[in-house]
């Protein structure tokens, strides 16, 4: 059921074609909206867009800011937008620094596990089987339903580490 966690990216960041990498989520996006029934408007379009258009997680009033330099938006729209990208899987939301990340793997369940730079806001997942295992035999011990999994570990990267963040 679970597959590997979103994002490629990490620390460790390798060379990609960034604007193939965007266009391939958007495509994935709309395809994926178009077989469920859900309606995937310009603006929440742009809104993920806006999100892909870097590899490290954004803030909504970030998202905002972008958005107003085009049109007219308000808060409410934003985090409406939000709220479908994240129900549909198209994005999580990063609870411990309050930002958003694009999902390359909106059609299938997976668990989300990212390791997040407080210092840079960068972020890579976690891959790692066995900590979902563990997870599972915890949460059936407890008769435990899981609705939605998504782990969060801060600390510093190699990067912040080497320039001495504190």
């Amino acid at each position: 059921m679970h597959d590997a966690p979103c994002r490629t990216t990490g620390f460790d960041e390798t060379e990609h074609d960034h604007q193939a990498c965007v266009a391939q989520a958007l495509t994935r996006a709309e395809q994926l909206c178009q077989q469920r029934g859900a309606r995937l408007t310009p603006q929440r379009r742009r809104i993920l867009e806006l999100v892909w258009q870097t590899h490290r997680p954004v803030g909504a009033y970030d998202l905002l800011q972008q958005l107003q330099r085009e049109m007219r938006a308000a808060p409410p729209t934003v985090y409406r937008a939000l709220d479908f990208l994240q129900q549909q899987g198209l994005v999580h939301r990063l609870a411990s620094i309050n930002a958003y990340v694009g999902c390359s793997l909106p059609d299938r369940p997976h668990d989300a596990y990212f390791f997040i730079c407080r210092s840079c806001r960068g972020m890579t997942p976690l891959r790692q089987e066995g900590l979902t295992a563990t997870i599972r035999r915890q949460a059936a011990a407890l008769d435990f339903r899981i609705e939605q999994e998504t782990v969060e570990i801060l600390g510093l990267c190699p990067q912040c580490r080497q320039q001495g963040a504190a």
